[in-house]
């Protein structure tokens, strides 16, 4: 028999839990034909020993919605073994959207998500009004991987209700209306609804966005029209306790985003517990998590810490080269430690800032104390001397993390072992210039499984493939069975790891993004064809809007290589 291509003599990691075995993985017009010991010739081989074969990588929480415009290799993800990612989370989207509101809608995004509005505006059609008319022009972008998107609370009720959308309550005819607007998008393709209940998600006139403040009536009406078509609800602001309630009202399957804090490991335990509370009989509520301290990255190329004072204004101010030639000054860094001394609430904040190291991958699993201050303590420095130091012995790339979210890595430990917990939350598409989370599936692989053991590789690839298959609705991905889409990763176990954040500049109209590129990847095959080798695009754009399962509106093209 005659194959496509044939993936030879790899570690199988199916994505169901069970034991891997070594074996082959044939490959036909996009689908997985026959796993095990194959037979016969194929058109191209790929030879996995020594390395270990998995189904591609889901991320439930991107914000590709503009990024796809510009950029239709989805990079960083793609990079880090994903093949698929779910984008409009959060409740901003853009679609549905009369004409007269793309440049609000825009606005939202760019406020709540980092994305520059000029680049939404310039880097999309705009040709829709509707989600189905939004997913088409996805569609048309031909994109390296696959999409599947949540349909926004913030468009929805910005759709019905106008200017009234951002403090005002609906009507019960306008709650029909919103209820009647996100059942078509799902019928149209959407795989669900998200939701902000994050009241620091703001618009550009400094109000949270709409639906942050919606009446329980409002989300239990639109969440039955999400249950009665078996699709997903989505929420950002709401803690498990709530998210109990919602999901019992409405019985829809939902996701959730949601960090531990506190300052012991028994704080990932106690938010473990709150999780299994929310899962009564009857629902199924999921968390989405960070798998490391999140928040952002700072240093010279970057973010600089908000210190006041006219010196600190003027390096925040400063292009890179300007910046820089304040570090080599001494008396401009002895001016600037100056104005630091005088401000000690910053000895707090800079207890959350941690030195990603110069080796070959970024420190993030260091222990809580081992921070910023405590290294400028053991080398007799003022933080501010430090964090000046290091700049310039490594010539301005020296980055830190300034822990926000998930800070404490013994409590995420024991937070994320909860079988009804996802890794990731790591917001590619939004947050370019601040925050770089999008290599979590390396860190997954790299940290939690091969340097700590806390997971096996066959359950971290399961909560990286099938688990979150079924949370999105998917039935044909995630597992490496005959039959399944032929969404493959082939990668050394024993090396995947993310690299250094590297700013670069290539946003419409030379805006500046974090990317992160990823070591021990071989192949990522997207569709049956082959995406990526050795951590290099092909050119081959193979990935599909991914519709809902029982949508009416079918794809308008086909997926097409570049």
């Amino acid at each position: 028999m005659a194959h496509d291509i044939v993936i030879r003599s790899g570690r199988l990691v199916d994505g169901t839990g069970k034991p891997s075995t070594e074996g082959d993985v044939a490959i036909s017009d996009g689908r997985i034909t026959d796993v095990g010991s194959v037979d016969g010739i194929a058109k191209r081989e790929i030879d996995a020993r020594g390395m270990t074969v998995t189904p591609g990588f889901i991320d439930v929480h991107t914000h590709f919605d503009a990024q796809i415009g510009w950029d239709p290799l989805l990079t960083p993800v793609s990079w880090h073994g994903v093949t698929t990612a779910m984008m409009g989370n959060c409740g901003v989207t853009f679609a549905p959207c009369r004409p007269h509101d793309r440049d609000t809608l825009a606005g939202m995004m760019e406020t709540v998500e980092d994305i520059p509005k000029e680049a939404i505006l310039g880097g999309l059609p705009w040709d829709w009004e509707d989600y189905g008319g939004y997913l088409d022009a996805i569609e048309r972008l031909n994109p390296a991987i696959n999409l599947a998107g949540l349909v926004g609370h913030s468009a929805v009720r910005y759709y019905v209700m106008g200017d009234r959308a951002v403090e005002g309550q609906p009507t019960p005819e306008e709650r029909k209306q919103m209820a009647d607007v996100v059942a078509q998008s799902i019928d149209d393709g959407a795989i669900g609804f998200s939701t902000n209940r994050f009241a620091p998600h703001k618009g550009p006139d400094g109000k949270s966005i709409p639906g942050t403040f919606a009446e329980p009536e409002e989300l239990h009406e639109i969440g039955r029209v999400v249950a009665e078509r078996d699709a997903l609800l989505q929420a950002v602001g709401i803690r498990p306790k709530g998210m109990r309630k919602l999901a019992a009202e409405t019985k829809a399957r939902a996701l959730f985003s949601f960090g531990v804090f506190g300052p012991t490991p028994l704080a990932g335990r106690w938010f473990s517990h709150l999780l299994d509370r929310a899962n009564p009989e009857g629902n199924d509520v999921t968390m989405c998590t960070h798998v490391r301290g999140s928040g952002f990255v700072l240093g010279m190329q970057s973010q600089i810490l908000p210190v006041k004072g006219t010196r600190w204004t003027a390096l925040r101010a400063a292009d890179f080269e300007g910046r820089m030639k304040m570090m080599r000054d001494p008396e401009a860094c002895a001016a600037l430690t100056a104005e630091a001394r005088t401000q000690r609430r910053f000895s707090f904040l800079v207890r959350r800032v941690y030195y990603m190291g110069e080796g070959a991958q970024p420190e993030y699993a260091m222990h809580r104390r081992d921070n910023l201050a405590k290294m400028s303590g053991q080398a007799n420095e003022h933080w501010s001397e430090t964090f000046f130091r290091l700049a310039r012995e490594t010539n301005g790339k020296a980055l830190f993390t300034l822990r926000l979210f998930s800070s404490n890595m013994p409590a995420l430990a024991n937070l994320i072992q909860n079988p009804k917990v996802l890794p990731g939350l790591g917001d590619a598409g939004a947050h370019v210039s601040q925050i770089m989370d999008a290599g979590w599936p390396s860190f997954m692989l790299s940290h939690w499984v091969r340097e700590t053991g806390t997971f096996s590789i066959e359950e971290a690839i399961r909560r990286m493939t099938s688990e979150s298959a079924r949370v999105m609705g998917l039935a044909d991905r995630g597992v490496l069975a005959a039959g399944m889409r032929a969404d493959v990763n082939v990668f050394d176990a024993d090396q995947v790891a993310e690299c250094h954040p590297e700013m670069v500049h290539d946003f419409p109209g030379g805006a500046p993004r974090f990317i992160q590129r990823a070591v021990g990847y071989k192949a990522t095959l997207v569709n049956g064809e082959v995406s990526l080798i050795d951590g290099e695009h092909t050119g081959v754009r193979a990935g599909q809007v991914l519709r809902h399962a029982n949508a009416r509106r079918k794809p308008q093209v086909q997926a097409a290589t570049s």
